[in-house]
């Protein structure tokens, strides 16, 4: 289970909170443990940057839906900043106008004046997995295609903004003079242009190329789901943030066991003789298998749950249970030696239906079951 504290704690926000509110308690936070205002405050650092990564997923629709079904487990274990190895210069790049200028001076400051680094787009790959890997959690290398700097491409600051990644225009109007500012139509607001690049990079620097990255799954995923592994995904345009990587989970399906959540289904045969006699029996499990004892007299229908036998539960703790379904196989065929014995055994009174109250119908087995 991860260690990171709950995004919308970190805001103090409830689940329910709009967008408009997220990003109010995000400023407060972010004002409070600002550098500029807590130089040489390491504890202030780490939680401006919780707060930053807290947001980043919060303010982000995708992500928060992804955020609010799965927890932390959605996002990869690499979801916001912690994972992805951002610094303070990507938190203000991606989100500086939020300070809305408060802090003028020193390392960080001065938001309204600096460049936005354009991020790159994400990407979307998908990934099976068998029972087994999502019972124990697996670590996986992928092979993606995507966008990366090229190598010996250079940047300068834009002559058209002069690095700013804003144009200012004066215009006079009857009220006097007007300021108004625009992103740089040259730049894109990245404040950077190309110096020397390649020939085989594109007008942004960059060029297609395969890279493994190395993705670790929690145990107890489920189809569907989707993790985030940031700053893995398409590089950003000019040297800019890049994307994430988005995980989409596959289930392969067990010949052998059914998945309901994080419990498992198990159909298991005996034959007549067993069901009366009693025996012990092998069935599947997803790290194995295991043995199970047949009680003499089991009906056909009965369910045996073994406890803590199905899949880990995503984001909590403990584990789901194995139900074994029991079906006494009823022969299609028999010699005539084995009807002369089944014959004898017809009027017999012990073969006889007598159910009591411990031989309980489908229905009130299904309720016991999930009780």
């Amino acid at each position: 289970m991860s260690d990171k504290r709950d995004y919308y704690e970190v805001l103090g926000v409830s689940k329910g909170a709009s967008e408009s509110e997220i990003k109010k308690a995000y400023r407060k936070l972010a004002l409070k443990y600002h550098p500029d205002k807590n130089q040489g405050d390491a504890e202030a650092e780490e939680k401006f940057k919780e707060a930053a990564e807290a947001y980043e997923v919060l303010s982000n629709a995708e992500k928060k839906a992804r955020y609010d079904q799965f927890g932390h487990a959605g996002m990869g274990g690499a979801g916001g900043f912690g994972g992805g190895g951002m610094n303070m210069d990507d938190i203000f790049s991606q989100f500086g106008d939020i300070f809305g200028g408060a802090f003028g001076g020193g390392s960080f400051g001065g938001s309204r004046g600096r460049s936005r680094a354009v991020r790159g787009t994400n990407l979307r790959v998908k990934m099976k997995l068998t029972l087994q890997e999502i019972a124990e959690g697996v670590n996986k290398k992928i092979k993606v295609n995507k966008l990366v700097n090229a190598e010996g491409v250079t940047f300068k600051e834009c002559s058209n903004c002069n690095g700013t990644g804003r144009i200012t225009r004066v215009s006079q109007t009857f009220l006097g003079a007007m300021q108004t500012q625009s992103v740089c139509n040259v730049c894109q607001g990245a404040g950077k242009m190309i110096d020397k690049k390649p020939a085989e990079a594109d007008a942004n620097g960059l060029v297609r190329k395969e890279e493994v990255i190395e993705i670790d799954i929690p145990a107890g995923v489920m189809e569907g789901m989707q993790l985030s592994v940031t700053g893995k995904g398409n590089a950003g345009p000019m040297d800019g943030i890049p994307g994430d990587l988005i995980v989409v989970i596959e289930e392969v399906e067990s010949d052998e066991l059914r998945r309901d959540g994080e419990h498992l289904h198990y159909d298991a045969y005996i034959n007549f003789v067993d069901a009366v006699l009693g025996d012990s029996i092998e069935i599947p499990t997803v790290t194995g298998k295991a043995k199970i004892k047949i009680e003499a007299g089991t009906q056909s229908g009965k369910v045996l749950r073994l406890k803590g036998k199905g899949l880990p539960i995503v984001q909590g703790y403990g584990s789901g249970d194995l139900f074994v379904h029991i079906n006494v196989w009823t022969p299609k065929k028999v010699n005539k030696e084995e009807k002369e014995m089944l014959e004898k055994l017809r009027t017999s009174e012990n073969f006889q239906p007598s159910p009591d109250h411990h031989d309980k119908g489908f229905f009130q087995r299904m309720k016991d079951m999930f009780s």
